[in-house]
């Protein structure tokens, strides 16, 4: 889930830089197919699926399992 949602925030900034240059989205379009692929997927393997509150206590769980 946290992969997925930071693959999605990357994309916003690529997607406006490419719209400002007039240029292909590339690379904004595979993170942001590869960032739904992994939400998707934490979503369909947690049993009682996410709700937008949960996030914060997924992130937080993430960095400090990460830290210690």
């Amino acid at each position: 889930m946290v992969v997925g949602v930071i693959c999605i925030a990357l994309a916003i900034p690529s997607l406006i830089s490419a719209y400002s240059e007039s240029r292909a989205p590339r690379l904004a379009s595979v993170l942001a197919v590869a960032g739904g692929a992994f939400v998707v997927y934490a979503v369909t393997q947690h049993p009682m699926g996410y709700e937008i509150a949960d996030l914060p206590d997924v992130f937080t769980r993430v960095f400090a399992r990460l830290i210690q």
